[in-house]
């Protein structure tokens, strides 16, 4: 008997705390209960049988309401309730999404003599985001060149490009395919693939922070992304470390790589 429902969000989020209100058709409250930490709602009074609106509030997302019928049971069998994010932070739409290179930053940084930072960019490269009616199941797909490697100096970037770092003649792809997503707090995500970088192969995840979804000046919908890593470079055959100290190397052993992404939705981006 009474009221059972789950509350949450489009991505499969609890929605902690949620206010479940019943109305009879006079709009007269008779019941009114609140989500526990796994967005369930569970009630034991019994409801007399007839029409009813529930509705469902919680801060920082849209109400939802919907009719529901009581039986003789007296009880109401609400189901699933999704509730939208207020403010546009909805999760993009499922199907295919390119990457706007134009529009994208593929970025790392690593430490210099211990006490500074050098940052670099590729320029160039290129990827594809499936999102799945299931978000879990969501893939992404990305392949960059070595070569297009730039820090902003010529003869670093030169000794980037060789053997004792990217080696871009023989190795001239970067890519990195996902194969699965965990969540991690709202519009946050754990994703995991495989990096493919200097000829080697390592499980990579990316911390991927969702920023929203919007329309564009030319007609397209696009999406945009955050997303961070830390690589090893020993873990991917990179070894050259040049001492100039004890203790100190010239270029730190860890790189940190930061991505900012805009999607277009599509298979291709409007040229």
């Amino acid at each position: 008997m009474g009221l059972r429902t789950h509350v949450r969000t489009r991505d499969g989020w609890a929605v902690q705390h949620a206010v479940v209100t019943v109305t009879d058709m006079t709009g007269t409250q008779v019941l009114r209960a609140t989500a526990d930490e796994d967005g369930a709602v569970r009630t034991d009074t019994p409801l007399a049988a007839g029409a009813y609106t529930v509705i469902v509030t919680a801060v920082g997302y849209a109400p939802a309401a919907s009719t529901a019928l009581v039986t003789a049971s007296g009880r109401v069998e609400a189901g699933t309730v999704v509730l939208a994010r207020q403010g546009g932070v909805e999760l993009p739409p499922p199907g295919a999404w390119s990457l706007d290179p134009a529009h994208c930053s593929v970025a790392a940084v690593a430490q210099h003599l211990g006490i500074s930072s050098v940052h670099g960019r590729f320029t160039e490269f290129s990827g594809r985001i499936e999102i799945a009616e299931e978000v879990h199941r969501s893939r992404v797909d990305a392949v960059i060149s070595a070569a297009s490697i730039e820090t902003g100096n010529g003869m670093r970037d030169k000794h980037l490009r060789s053997p004792d770092f990217l080696d871009s003649d023989r190795f001239p792809e970067i890519t990195y395919h996902s194969n699965g997503l965990t969540p991690a707090g709202p519009d946050r995500w754990l994703v995991h693939g495989q990096l493919t970088m200097h000829g080697v192969v390592r499980p990579v995840d990316l911390n991927l922070s969702y920023l929203g979804t919007g329309p564009d000046p030319w007609g397209g919908v696009r999406a945009a992304f955050s997303a961070t890593a830390e690589l090893r470079r020993e873990d991917f055959a990179m070894n050259y470390n040049q001492v100039v100290q004890a203790g100190i190397s010239a270029i730190g052993t860890t790189l940190r790589v930061e991505l900012d992404v805009q999607a277009v939705q599509g298979e291709s981006v409007p040229s």
